[in-house]
């Protein structure tokens, strides 16, 4: 949570090219490593606006790229329990949308639009909160985010974290 490049809004992707492809295809692996079910450019220290995702449906992999990606609307409500990769350790319920309708442009330069809803839907949502320098945990309450952010402090400081 310390780095400020998760702070910041990432900037919009203009050339679709093998170097991205490339970039895109370590950030996968990267994720699946971790494990998790997104990964977002800021995540490890990039600027662009892109993020992977694969929610695993059915026990098989469903890798998406989202480059550039817009929620274009949302509808119905959903709490449940998300972490993430940047603060690891760490959970809480968070207030989403329960289903998206999300515009982006694919690995291969092309629009897409996705309709999620659950899993996907909520990660669609976090990844493109990081997108925006939002942190899950920015949806909590003042209170919530103290306590979280006191017990990460702690373990750095002893170094648990």
């Amino acid at each position: 949570m310390g780095e400020p490049v998760l702070r910041k809004k990432t900037v919009p992707v203009t050339a679709f090219d093998e170097a991205l492809r490339q970039i895109l295809e370590d950030m996968f692996q990267t994720m699946y490593a971790a494990p998790g079910v997104g990964l977002a450019a800021n995540q490890v220290g990039l600027t662009g606006r892109f993020a992977v995702i694969d929610v695993h449906s059915e026990g098989k992999r469903r890798p998406m790229a989202i480059i550039n990606p817009v929620i274009e609307s949302r509808s119905g409500k959903i709490i449940e329990e998300e972490g993430c990769l940047s603060i690891p350790g760490f959970a809480a319920r968070i207030k989403r949308s329960a289903r998206v309708r999300v515009r982006a442009i694919d690995q291969n330069g092309l629009p897409v639009v996705i309709e999620g809803e659950g899993l996907l839907a909520r990660c669609l949502q976090h990844e493109i909160d990081h997108l925006n320098g939002v942190f899950y945990i920015d949806h909590l309450s003042l209170l919530q985010r103290l306590r979280i952010k006191r017990e990460i402090a702690r373990r750095k400081k002893s170094k648990l974290f």
